[in-house]
Order: structure tokens, then C-alpha cells, then sequence
């Protein structure tokens, strides 16, 4: 049977080419706006690789070390924040899109999750939630926030570091840290078995943390059976 022309959808050339002309208008509109994300997103990623390059400071091991790559990162967390809040200005625009656009950003996220993360366990050794992530950002979870696989996913990149970061601190005479970041890499290994995790590439992420915690405690085991006394116990 022939299809009604009076009835539904485009029925000649003129209603098609008007159709398309209403697509072409959506599509550019929603390129102009990728494209004013990526300049935005393009900045916090110079800006977050400038903090994980002053980041790689604390593998010199000792605590002034530690402590002067802490400092040096967080010079840049204000460039950062104002960054987020251009990113969110720009998403205020366009309610409800916050995941048409969300890949162009992701990655960055990412890695303001970590460094934010790994910063406040190096200063208290603690994992940052994400809602601190958040507020450490000064991020308005319900108008624009970090997406929580981003957050997991900079979480897992925390203990990606740590057993250089432990080899580091021995060598340099901490032989408490790896019982420290044993009994972290547990727990948070241990929390994220709770997870019914769907996202393939944060599933891998994950399977990495056990990798991480295996190589602590072989750390762990080398300092015990070499009778390595801790700092704070007299030589």
C-alpha cells in the first residue's frame, strides 16, 4: 500500500529539505557548544599536567619533598576551580545536556579527582569523598559535578602511585609507610568488592588496585624480615 502523503512525516522534497535545514541548524548549534567545552577542557588538561608533572616531586621520597610537591600542586588548584566554574557556566546554558557532552570532558575530571585525592592523603591519609572532591573544587554537585565512575576512576589512579610512592619512602628511611598504605589499599580494595561495577574500563581500574596492594605488601614483607626499625622507635 502506498504511504498517505497527507498524512505523517516529510512527504516531498520541500518538507525534507526543510526538515534537514532544521537539523543542520541543531548540529551546528551543538558543535559550537563542543567546541566551546573543549577549549575550556584543553585548559584544564595543561593545567592538570602541570600539577601531576609537580606531583612526581614526592618520589625523591623524603618529607620536604613530599611536602614541597604538596605545595606546588596546590598553586594550581585555583586555576583549576576557576576553569571548573567556566565548564559549569557554559552547561547552565544547557540543562539537562550535562551527558551529551560529558566524554569531552571526562578525562580531566579524572585527574582533578586524583590529584585532589592523592594531595589530601598525603597531607592527613585519608581518602577524600566525593562530595570533598566536589567541594575541593568548588563544584555545586546538583548544577555541575563530577560524575561518580570519574571519581572512582581517580581513586583507582591514587593507588596506581602507591607502591612507587612506598619504595620511595623506604629508601629515604620511612619504614612505617608501607604498613600505612597496606592497611589503606585494603580497605579501599575491600570497598570497592561492595561495587556492582558495569563500566568496563572502570572494572579494569579496579582490578588493577589488587595488583597495587600485592606489590605493597611485598614491600611490607621485605621491611619485617629485614628488621627495619620505624622512626619513631630508638636505633
Amino acid at each position: 500500500m502506498m504511504a498517505d502523503s497527507g498524512r505523517d512525516g516529510a512527504s516531498n522534497e520541500e518538507d525534507i529539505l526543510t526538515l534537514f535545514e532544521g537539523f543542520r541548524g541543531e548540529l551546528e548549534a551543538s558543535n559550537a557548544v563542543r567546541e566551546e567545552i573543549k577549549a575550556v577542557s584543553q585548559s584544564m588538561d595543561a593545567e592538570t599536567r602541570k600539577m601531576q608533572a609537580a606531583l612526581m616531586g614526592i618520589h625523591a621520597g623524603t618529607d620536604e619533598a613530599v611536602a614541597s610537591a604538596v605545595a606546588k600542586v596546590r598553586e594550581h588548584l585555583e586555576p583549576l576551580r576557576t576553569l571548573n566554574a567556566q565548564l559549569a557556566a557554559i552547561m547552565k546554558q544547557h540543562p539537562g545536556q550535562y551527558y551529551r557532552y560529558h566524554d569531552i570532558w571526562r578525562h580531566v575530571h579524572t585527574s582533578c579527582a586524583f590529584l585532589v585525592a592523592f594531595v589530601h592523603w598525603l597531607e592527613h591519609g585519608t581518602l577524600l569523598t566525593h562530595a570533598q572532591v566536589e567541594s575541593e573544587l568548588q563544584l555545586r554537585h546538583e548544577e555541575f559535578g563530577i560524575d561518580l565512575e570519574d571519581y572512582l576512576v581517580g581513586v583507582c589512579s591514587v593507588s596506581n602511585e602507591m607502591p612507587r610512592y612506598v619504595v620511595n619512602r623506604v629508601t629515604a628511611g620511612d619504614y612505617d609507610c608501607p604498613a600505612k598504605v597496606a592497611s589503606f589499599l585494603s580497605d579501599l580494595y575491600a570497598a570497592f568488592r561492595l561495587l556492582n561495577l558495569r563500566n568496563d574500563f572502570l572494572r579494569k581500574r579496579f582490578d588493577g588496585l589488587k595488583y597495587d596492594l600485592k606489590r605493597v605488601e611485598e614491600v611490607l614483607y621485605d621491611v619485617k624480615i629485614r628488621g627495619l626499625q620505624s622512626r619513631s622507635q630508638p636505633g
